[in-house]
């Protein structure tokens, strides 16, 4: 039996054209107790003078919420946000943005017992609807840290169609690499007494698959965003039901915290570092990544690690990292020799796929 009995699913997931517009009905459909209590609208500088009308129309839907833009997706500023939520009976925190915002404005909740509303402007990863937020602690080193899921998540496909490319690219990355995530979880389940959630990993596959076997490969159609938007929400699900990152992050989330805290200096996006994980991962897996690569070559989502200013050094050096970024973590990396001259022969073909 595992143990995390208890687990908690939004009350509603919308994915609308124009739903920031009319978010105060569509939470009204799903919360109506909520309405009309006290609101705070959590953003970024940049967004909230790109989007003026948009967010200004939803504070007001919310009574004339206080818009508040955050200084920096950090554990401080989750908290500083919690305190003034506490202080001042906000009952409401809506989070609109990416992934720093979310994060930033899903833990605040989380800490003050505030209903959260999550509006994501972009759907570069599954953070908006899964049980964890990754948030700076000490300069610009970042912790993961549980917490609940948002009560609703609303979606504007007209939002995200106009969201940069890169941060969709992004999303398609974190949604394919539980193919290699799931292998590990497996994989982990044999070595140790623990279990693997059925559910939990139905859910993951179900994911991974409504978005690999998609007919529709226009990356701005209101299908493909749809199909995405419920994909990164049925991996947040999924760990919720899991009690764990397991479902959704494998050896390939080590390579990109690799990344992340040994080359900070990397500009890739999270999404795309687990991306590019995917193919050496499926490799040591002992899977063929052919199907991969064409998916990714399709949706133009560049593999070359040398795009992102990643040498064939730093390449192998980030495997060898990886395998020491999450201790107890088991994956295929514990299982598979450190091969210098096959990490090579990977970063050629990679490179050469582009």
């Amino acid at each position: 039996m595992n143990q995390h009995t208890r687990f908690n699913l939004p009350i509603c997931l919308a994915v609308e054209e124009d739903a920031f517009f009319h978010s105060d009905e569509i939470v009204k459909r799903y919360i109506p107790d909520i309405i009309g209590q006290k609101a705070i609208v959590i953003s970024e500088e940049f967004l909230i003078n790109i989007y003026k009308d948009k967010i200004t129309d939803i504070s007001h839907d919310f009574g004339n919420a206080e818009i508040l833009a955050m200084n920096s997706a950090s554990f401080d500023e989750a908290v500083s946000i919690a305190k003034k939520v506490c202080v001042e009976d906000i009952k409401i925190i809506i989070g609109i943005g990416g992934g720093r915002v979310l994060d930033t404005a899903k833990y605040a909740a989380h800490i003050s017992k505030a209903v959260y509303i999550c509006m994501p402007t972009s759907l570069s990863n599954d953070s908006l609807a899964s049980p964890f937020s990754v948030l700076e602690t000490y300069g610009k080193a970042r912790k993961t840290f549980a917490c609940k899921i948002p009560t609703a998540i609303i979606v504007d496909t007209n939002m995200i169609i106009n969201a940069p490319e890169g941060q969709t690219l992004s999303g398609i990355g974190d949604t394919i690499a539980k193919h290699t995530a799931l292998f590990d979880w497996k994989l982990s389940a044999s070595k140790t007494s623990s279990q693997i959630d059925d559910f939990a990993y139905a859910l993951s596959r179900m994911s991974f698959d409504s978005v690999y076997h998609c007919d529709q490969k226009d990356m701005k159609s209101r299908v493909f965003i749809r199909i995405l938007s419920r994909a990164l929400v049925m991996g947040g699900l999924a760990m919720e039901i899991a009690g764990s990152s397991r479902p959704c992050s494998g050896s390939e989330h080590l390579f990109a915290h690799a990344i992340e805290e040994y080359y900070p200096d990397i500009r890739i996006s999270h999404g795309l570092a687990v991306a590019l994980g995917t193919i050496p991962a499926c490799i040591f897996q002992g899977q063929d990544p052919s199907g991969i690569l064409s998916y990714f070559k399709t949706h133009k989502l560049d593999i070359s690690p040398a795009s992102y200013g990643i040498t064939e050094d730093m390449f192998a050096d980030m495997w060898e990292k990886a395998r020491t970024v999450r201790t107890g973590r088991i994956t295929i990396l514990d299982e598979v020799k450190h091969d210098r001259s096959q990490l090579n022969e990977i970063y050629s073909r990679m490179t050469g796929e582009t």
